[in-house]
């Protein structure tokens, strides 16, 4: 009666059954894996939440295919606090960046494609992959002074079938950025074999040194896919608006963006 592609283990894990069981026991549980900002006791200025709520905008009914404008604009704006020019007529709106890849994927990807994910990283891959038919290829991250690609193992995962690149910036859960050196490989890599970036940078703002990093929104070298939004920047999760900044060679990203 059902796909393949919903054919996962539903069944709770260990992790989940043990913290039923002492919840259930009435047992004090100080749950480390908490990342709901909205229940970690931060302080947020309600008034101003609520009143944007309020705006008189809300009840305009304007469809417009890359989402609004003046919502386009202010991610824009986002980027040019970075020193970086990102063009609102290149940026999509979604709901969230779960949407954002599969939208991606479903542009870049037929049936069994493959897109090569670092590992470790998010599992949420792998439900978005299961979801479009497309095949992920997993290549590690090495730990040596610092977290780094394995760039002869994203070599030896490449064939006929592969479409892009995932890189998350900063990674969950090492918190690694892609360094510079990175970047120029990455670029020379997908141009090499005419594939796609995909960066994932919800958290690129919290760095744990403190020190910003480069965005890849601007990337012109190959053709990138940029993801992030307003739930991570902000530390709203009930905010579902997310983007995809499309960037590269002028001719592709404007096929790109045509098709999204």
């Amino acid at each position: 009666m059902f796909s393949h592609r919903t054919d996962w283990k539903l069944a709770p894990n260990r992790f989940t059954e043990a913290q039923r069981k002492l919840q259930a026991a009435g047992a004090e549980i100080i749950d480390l894996s908490v990342s709901n900002p909205t229940r970690a006791e931060i302080l947020y200025d309600s008034e101003a939440i609520l009143a944007a709520l309020n705006a008189p905008e809300s009840l305009d009914y304007d469809p417009q295919p890359k989402g609004l404008l003046s919502a386009r604009e202010a991610v824009a704006a986002y980027y040019q606090a970075q020193s970086e020019k990102v063009d609102p007529e290149s940026i999509i709106l979604t709901t969230s960046t779960s949407e954002g890849y599969s939208y991606v994927f479903r542009l870049l990807c037929n049936a069994d494609d493959e897109i090569l994910v670092p590992k470790p990283s998010y599992p949420l891959f792998e439900f978005l992959a299961d979801l479009q038919d497309v095949k992920l290829v997993p290549y590690p991250l090495l730990y040596d002074h610092g977290w780094q690609i394995d760039f002869p193992s994203l070599y030896k995962a490449v064939n006929h079938r592969t479409r892009a690149v995932v890189v998350v910036h900063p990674n969950n859960p090492t918190g690694s950025y892609i360094s510079a050196e990175e970047r120029k490989a990455l670029n020379d890599f997908c141009k090499e074999y005419d594939l796609a970036l995909i960066v994932d940078e919800v958290f690129l703002d919290y760095a744990h040194d403190g020190s910003p990093r480069a965005t890849f929104a601007a990337n012109e070298a190959a053709l990138t896919f940029t993801l992030s939004g307003v739930s991570k920047i902000s530390g709203l999760p009930q905010m579902k608006l997310a983007w995809i900044a499309a960037s590269g060679p002028q001719q592709v990203v404007a096929s790109a963006l045509g098709r999204l």
